[in-house]
């Protein structure tokens, strides 16, 4: 009910794997109680080999005619949405897929009519996802791994809490079939080796119940962060002012010069007014701590920087000092200026 399925269309995403297996099963068991109407959603990355995903796509097909049951599919390739641009900014295979994945299955959903997309992310995914971040590093939103629901509520995660062996044993309770990806064994891929070595031995050696534990983990922080956003929202709404385009074509994000001193405002909130400002001039994926310190630092001299003044950012933007504010822009033509993307 928290998720709001219920006398509603809903693009299931299936890839053939046993979580996306149960999940479609498991919501068509809950069609009638819940009044849903069901469409199995498919994507094929071309990852596995033409003959591996047209096989995929097959078995996903034929299970939704098994149930009667509407059927869309999408092709997309990660491959080339990694061509052009430095490394540094090129997003990974995975996360091309990734980010492909979501647009597609968004796209099926207005083509289908669906309301919601649910996807089979289960708590293993979710210590992973809390795992990965923390040992590559992030801040206390990283923390709070995979959210029950996108912002817009359109992405559901039904078996978020389940884990793979409740998944596992459910699929064998049930009679059902699945695809294997032999990729998921693969050593070569960071979450595999988390997955078969890491946490194996964290929960054998220190905590059996360790997916518990992240999974509460990343809920309390996730709710920690939603309560910080609404505080940062109202700040923004006094300190940050989005204007015009610059005469040269560059988007401008306008500082009040004044409140930055730590006395007035605490360093986390300090911390993530400057992280807004950088995503609202799409810089943020080339944001790191040391820009994000420098940023506060030079905002908190407030009137003694002189007009005029500025530091150098990612992207080609810059922070300068204005004669009644501080400006943050990016130059048209750089990455970031007035665009998505960096």
């Amino acid at each position: 009910d928290a998720l709001g399925l219920g006398d509603v269309r809903v693009l299931v995403a299936v890839s053939g794997g046993i979580d996306s297996v149960v999940l479609f099963d498991a919501l068509w068991a809950l069609r009638e109680d819940r009044g849903l109407e069901l469409v199995a959603g498919h994507v094929d990355h071309g990852l596995r080999g033409a003959a591996t995903s047209q096989a995929d796509a097959v078995f996903v097909r034929a299970l939704a005619e098994e149930r009667g049951c509407a059927f869309a599919v999408a092709q997309v390739d990660p491959r080339a949405a990694r061509d052009g641009g430095s490394s540094r900014s090129r997003p990974t295979l995975q996360e091309a897929a990734r980010e492909l994945r979501y647009r597609a299955l968004s796209g099926l959903a207005c083509e289908a009519g669906a309301a919601h997309v649910a996807t089979a992310h289960n708590a293993d995914d979710q210590a992973e996802t809390v795992l990965l971040r923390l040992l590559r590093g992030c801040g206390p939103d990283g923390l709070g791994g995979i959210p029950e629901r996108s912002p817009d509520g359109v992405v559901v995660r039904p078996l978020l809490r389940a884990t793979r062996a409740e998944i596992a044993a459910c699929a064998r309770a049930r009679g059902l079939a699945w695809r294997e990806d032999a990729s998921n064994a693969s050593p070569a891929y960071a979450r595999n080796r988390l997955r078969h070595e890491v946490l194996p031995q964290l929960a054998a050696g220190f905590n059996p119940r360790l997916l518990q534990t992240l999974a509460n983990l990343a809920e309390a922080s996730r709710r920690d962060a939603e309560w910080m956003r609404s505080v940062v929202a109202e700040e923004s709404r006094r300190r940050l002012r989005t204007t015009q385009l610059e005469p040269d074509g560059a988007a401008c994000i306008e500082i009040a010069t004044g409140g930055w001193d730590e006395h007035e405002l605490p360093e986390a909130l300090g911390r993530r007014l400057v992280a807004q400002a950088m995503a609202e001039l799409w810089i943020g994926r080339e944001v790191a701590r040391v820009h994000i310190e420098r940023v506060l630092a030079f905002l908190r001299r407030g009137d003694r920087v002189a007009v005029g003044r500025a530091i150098e950012l990612p992207c080609g933007a810059r922070l300068e000092r204005r004669a009644t504010c501080f400006a943050l822009w990016c130059p048209a033509g750089q990455p970031g200026g007035g665009s998505p993307g960096c």
